[in-house]
């Protein structure tokens, strides 16, 4: 029992000082990958396409078709969208049925650190993480981290990697429509492609930049160029 009890707090020991350690390094070095390309990269027999590239250098409508499609209170929020959250235990009452409430920050902090798939246990690492990388990283870092390691295809990960495998053109030339339909296949990037939009996809295209179109200034300011 002692020797589990060591093994244990060793486990433990290590993954706190991967996490604290990635929380400092990664604010100003871009991950060379997550748990999920290297999961990727077995399931498919080859590396993943992946390339990180400077926020400067993404198309300004990439972002808004995030913040549109996956966390529009973003630039509000400090890691975790309470409001988000509380709508979701309701329709969990109403329904039964548990919708994510993931902000941005959150898949930022799942990609880089824990495990895919679902559970309380990694939930209850996620909320945290993400509250530490809200507090020691500017806005900015954490979109331009999130657009570098976002699952967008089967292997493709980041928006370089994705808009030159789906659109032939560097992330730098994504126009509005584009842009909604990489974010439109985000939730289940294996399943869906850009390349192909089903029929549901092409209706969440739409939406998204009906979306785009609405946000306002406010709500898209953190993410954008420093003034």
């Amino acid at each position: 029992m002692r020797l589990v009890y060591r093994l244990l707090k060793t486990i433990l020991v290590v993954l706190l000082v991967f996490w604290l350690g990635g929380l400092v390094l990664f604010r100003f070095v871009d991950p060379p990958g997550t748990p999920l390309m290297v999961i990727r990269s077995i399931e498919n027999g080859e590396l993943v396409h992946h390339k990180s590239v400077a926020l400067s250098a993404i198309s300004p409508t990439i972002v808004q078709a995030v913040i549109a499609a996956e966390d529009g209170r973003f630039c509000f929020h400090h890691g975790i969208d309470i409001g988000a959250v509380q709508d979701a235990l309701d329709d969990y009452e109403q329904s039964g049925r548990l919708r994510g409430a993931s902000t941005i920050t959150m898949q930022v902090a799942r990609n880089l650190f824990l495990w895919p798939g679902g559970g309380f246990l990694r939930k209850a690492i996620e909320a945290p993480l993400a509250l530490a990388l809200d507090a020691l990283w500017p806005k900015r870092r954490i979109m331009e981290v999130y657009l570098n390691i976002a699952e967008m295809g089967d292997g493709v990960f980041g928006v370089d990697a994705a808009a030159r495998t789906y659109f032939k053109m560097p992330p730098g030339k994504l126009t509005v429509y584009e842009a909604a339909r990489l974010a439109a296949v985000l939730p289940n990037p294996v399943r869906w492609s850009a390349a192909r939009p089903t029929a549901y996809i092409e209706r969440r295209t739409t939406i998204i930049r009906r979306r785009i179109a609405q946000l306002s200034r406010d709500q898209q300011a953190c993410a954008g160029p420093p003034r």
